[in-house]
């Protein structure tokens, strides 16, 4: 009898000795190897927009010609230098000087018939005044002197239309500037019937580029006018250019369903390194800041387990009781539905290991982020942040509870094995 005591009593022991040994590892953290973990640092952070376009220069000007014929020479070549005024091709003025001399032989037909008619009358009037010519006849002298100055007028605006096209037939330059486009060749026929042909194309001045961006209207409202641009091109992969946002301009242009508006960027190129056409992938810095706390955004995003969530109930527990406040519960202390543990859309968490290797939580206030790093700023906690190592994955450990398309199960319930927790 005494013997089965002993056993009931060691069996007892050895019950209450198990169940204190779960009780007390729930309460202590997991190992450093259960965590994966990232540091706080300070630095800069840049908040920008992506875009892509083209560069461009500023002012270009097409120059064509009004008159058909033959282009007899040219003068300039691609990249040359030209100045307002300066000849830069000339077509063949032979048929353009034969129809100068057609149009004046027209005026001067034209002068002579006038002055015919202009004599007839004269004559007639006297006649008319006495009696002897009819009005039909003073009218019909009348009607010959206006038509006849009608005719003059039309030869001599012909005349001075030849005149006119014989000086279109010398090609000059309207701008100072760069040739960056010739499209015409000596003894190449260029024919102005129905549209101008473009035969240069001159850059008024290449030190000064822009840029002609796309960016999607879901971005289109963080950009404005007089905000710094920094992009790159192929030619110099490891060299980056700046700009400044000149005019965004309000017509919308839709490809395959996709909206988009376009952004010209104002940009120096005083080496010449910037050439006309160049694909340009641009960053709008829409915000920056130096020299501030940033910690890698997947910190912040850490969904914590349910041990975590209580000790960190258990830890504000004890801080309300040590100020004699434990009576009142603050509505801003109040957990989020997710189980976050954030007061509010402004504040995050960051959960660390302290000195003694217990698991911490640090409240911080989030501020801009590039998609990497977030700016953070200590809420009233003193824990010296920089170069802090907070958790950003949970390696190992099941959650108390788990949602599976947006319903709560228990982790053992199904098939699935637990998967490691981690920002999202």
């Amino acid at each position: 009898m005494k013997y089965k005591k002993s056993i009931w009593l060691a069996t007892t022991v050895l019950i209450i000795l198990v169940v204190a040994y779960g009780f007390r590892s729930r309460q202590e953290v997991k190992s450093v190897g259960d965590y994966q973990f990232v540091t706080i640092t300070r630095g800069d952070i840049e908040n920008t927009i992506t875009a892509t376009g083209v560069l461009s220069p500023v002012t270009t000007v097409e120059v064509g010609t009004q008159v058909s014929g033959t282009v007899a020479k040219v003068f300039v070549d691609f990249n040359d230098h030209v100045k307002k005024g300066q000849v830069l091709a000339v077509l063949d003025t032979i048929l353009l000087k034969m129809a100068i001399l057609d149009a004046e032989s027209g005026l001067q037909r034209a002068e002579a018939q006038y002055d015919e008619a202009a004599a007839t009358l004269k004559r007639n009037q006297p006649l008319f005044d006495k009696g002897l010519l009819s009005d039909a006849d003073l009218l019909s002298s009348q009607v010959a002197v206006k038509t006849m100055n009608a005719s003059h007028n039309t030869a001599k605006t012909n005349y001075l239309r030849a005149k006119r096209n014989l000086e279109y037939a010398v090609i000059r330059a309207p701008i100072s500037g760069m040739v960056i486009s010739r499209g015409v060749e000596e003894g190449q026929t260029v024919a102005a019937s129905f549209s101008t042909p473009t035969l240069f194309t001159i850059a008024e001045d290449l030190s000064h580029m822009e840029i002609l961006a796309d960016v999607d209207e879901s971005d289109i409202g963080q950009v404005k006018a007089g905000q710094n641009v920094r992009f790159e091109v192929a030619a110099y992969p490891d060299k980056d250019f700046s700009g400044i946002v000149k005019q965004v301009r309000l017509m919308p242009k839709t490809v395959s369903n996709v909206v988009s508006y376009t952004v010209v960027v104002s940009a120096e190129n005083k080496n010449r390194k910037l050439l006309p056409g160049m694909t340009a992938s641009l960053d709008f810095i829409i915000s920056d800041v130096k020299n501030i706390l940033k910690v890698p955004a997947i910190a912040l995003r850490l969904q914590p387990t349910e041990e975590m969530m209580q000790m960190m109930r258990d830890q504000f527990a004890a801080l309300r009781t040590a100020r004699g406040d434990s009576s009142r519960t603050n509505g801003s202390e109040r957990r989020r539905p997710d189980g976050s543990g954030q007061r509010n859309a402004g504040v995050g968490r960051l959960w660390y290991l302290d000195e003694n290797n217990k698991l911490s939580v640090v409240a911080v206030k989030p501020g801009i982020s590039d998609g990497v790093q977030t700016e953070i700023t200590p809420l009233r906690d003193k824990v010296p942040l920089e170069n802090l190592r907070v958790i950003s994955v949970i390696t190992s450990g099941t959650p108390a509870f788990v949602k599976e398309n947006g319903r709560t199960q228990s982790p053992f319930g199904g098939s699935t094995p637990p998967m490691p927790r981690r920002g999202f």
